[in-house]
């Protein structure tokens, strides 16, 4: 595309047979050339031997055109010819301007029409003829190829070659465009292409850098659309053309791709494509969002897609860390929402573009599937779904042995684990760091019976790194069900008492009387004790291994049995640790 060049206040010389075709009309009636009767010729004899496919357009009286020809006599010998000079004839038609042969033989003729006509002496240079060119009473033979017509009263043509099925706007004055286009006179002779130099061509609409046609030919167009767009010479470059590649006077024709369209004003547009039910939180600055994207130009070119690397796109909204659009596109989302973001380019990557996906000034469209988000500071998010009909006097805490029920998803209801695929219940010691902190903080509390929803934040959960089958600051969802709980045993405490101990403890212990007591004899008083109600071992862990750790702790110089010395209660071994604190 060439820019606008100042009008030219002067008229294109003539050569001097054009301005003896303008200045002489015939005087008097030549014999000329034997009609097929027999007589002269009464009128022009046209020949259309090249007739175009189409044509949209035939000159008219009072039409401009451009053309070129070769002027011969009967005898084949030329006179005068428009290819000798490498320059078209260019001027009005049916205005008494051309000999009056020309004038009718020209008239209905399309661009690209061939003709020969045949112009008898009075319709041309009469009884006179022109001195030392063409004798008196000559008939001409004119071989004519019209390469271009127009009128004072031309508009700018618009045709629509394709419209694309989604308009989001159309173009307006004042926009910034980016169009590709194959730029040809009106006989289809090329004078430029963007497409040769491998980008298009960027500008304002209506700030007076295009030719008038074109900033005309452009309004009211959508991206993706195709135009052909015909400019008159006196809205393109008029009498003087543009260097050797527009001739004066020549209509132009563009075929135009827009690739898109934005005004310098332009905000982020955000257009809700799928809105999930129950939304009841959305997005804001300082939130962490997990989220898949495919990214396009405004012509529908893919640049990029999280998909392809089948990982979402992790980051804080709000706080710099993506381009300013997609900052301001994203908050007010919801999980699970699917949104589409059109981003102008002064809030994406401006006028250079990045990396060879992105060019320059371009209009950037992310079609958005939020997956979940959190803030930093969110707790556990407990709702409870069912409570047993009986009434709870006790629920789950911290030390406690629970038995639940779990599934375990992500917030777009991908599903990752299931105690009920393996048909046991989960166990845990709650407190104990056995489940991630945020079901540990979820399941106390709870009675057995209950049904609770568990919203766990990834930093309640498996952090930034993940886990297994779990990505990473993925926000996890628990339906848990409380199955059965045992109270805990005090912090360091692998059996208690329910009721005071034996006064004397060795000698329950010590079954045969002989001063001493192997694991057989302890384990098996131990064992006694859980049967009778009269104490309890710790919960959810193997009671053979439990009674050995309880031996091993009392068997002090490890000799395999225990004898009264070494013998002592915990809470005795507390209270002296206290005195020897003191």
């Amino acid at each position: 595309m060439f820019r606008t060049v100042p009008p030219s206040r002067t008229f294109l010389r003539l050569p001097l047979l054009q301005l003896l075709l303008l200045l002489v009309q015939a005087v008097g009636r030549g014999l000329g050339r034997a009609s097929p009767a027999g007589g002269p010729l009464e009128d022009v004899v046209i020949e259309r031997y090249h007739i175009p496919r189409t044509c949209p357009r035939e000159v008219q009286m009072g039409d401009f055109v451009r053309y070129h020809y070769n002027g011969t006599f009967e005898d084949g010998k030329k006179f005068d010819s428009s290819y000798d000079r490498s320059t078209l004839v260019a001027i009005v038609v049916g205005v008494g301007r051309l000999i009056t042969g020309m004038d009718r033989g020209l008239m209905g003729m399309c661009v690209n029409e061939r003709r020969r006509l045949i112009v008898p002496p009075h319709l041309g240079y009469g009884s006179i003829g022109v001195a030392g060119l063409i004798p008196p009473d000559a008939t001409l033979y004119f071989d004519v190829v019209l390469l271009d017509v127009w009128n004072k009263a031309d508009t700018v043509q618009v045709s629509t070659l394709l419209h694309p099925a989604h308009c989001p706007r159309t173009v307006q004055d004042s926009d910034f465009v980016r169009y590709h286009y194959n730029g040809t006179l009106l006989d289809g002779t090329a004078f430029d292409t963007s497409y040769s130099r491998g980008g298009t061509y960027d500008t304002y609409i209506g700030s007076g850098w295009l030719i008038k046609g074109m900033d005309q030919g452009l309004l009211g167009m959508c991206p993706g659309e195709r135009r052909k767009i015909i400019i008159p010479p006196f809205l393109a470059y008029g009498e003087k053309g543009y260097g050797t590649v527009i001739p004066p006077q020549a209509s132009l024709v563009f075929h135009v791709l827009l690739i898109d369209v934005h005004n310098p004003k332009d905000t982020v547009q955000l257009e809700t494509l799928e809105l999930p039910p129950g939304c009841v939180r959305r997005a804001v600055a300082g939130d962490f969002m997990r989220y898949h994207y495919n990214g396009s130009l405004m012509d529908g070119t893919l640049f990029d897609s999280s998909y392809s690397r089948n990982h979402t796109y992790n980051t804080y909204v709000g706080r710099g860390y993506i381009i300013p659009g997609m900052d301001q596109g994203l908050q007010g989302a919801c999980m699970g929402e699917r949104r589409r973001i059109t981003i102008p380019p002064h809030l994406a990557y401006g006028e250079n573009g990045t990396g060879d996906k992105i060019p320059g000034s371009a209009v950037l469209i992310f079609d958005v599937h939020v997956i979940d988000f959190h803030n930093p500071e969110d707790p556990v998010e407990i709702k409870i779904l069912s409570r047993p009909p009986e009434t709870c006097n006790e629920t789950a805490k911290s030390g406690d042995y629970v038995r639940y029920h779990y599934n375990c998803s992500l917030l777009d209801g991908t599903k990752l684990f299931s105690s009920h695929d393996y048909g046991d219940p989960q166990e845990a010691t709650l407190g104990a760091n056995k489940v991630i902190e945020g079901l540990d903080t979820g399941l106390q509390g709870m009675c057995v019976g209950e049904r609770r929803q568990l919203v766990v934040p990834p930093h309640l959960a498996h952090g930034e790194s993940g886990a297994r089958g779990v990505p990473g600051s993925a926000v996890l969802l628990f339906e848990v069900e409380l199955v059965s709980r045992e109270e805990g045993l005090p912090t360091g405490y692998l059996f208690v008492w329910h009721e005071d101990p034996p006064v004397n403890l060795f000698e329950g212990l010590d079954l045969n009387k002989d001063g001493e007591v192997p694991p057989e004899e302890f384990s098996a008083f131990i064992k006694a004790q859980v049967s009778e109600g009269k104490g309890r071992l710790m919960p959810g862990q193997d009671p053979e291994k439990t009674i050995a750790d309880m031996f091993q702790n009392q068997d002090r110089n490890q000799d395999g049995k225990i004898t009264v010395e070494e013998l002592k209660l915990k809470s005795d071994e507390d209270q002296e640790r206290v005195h020897e604190e003191l």
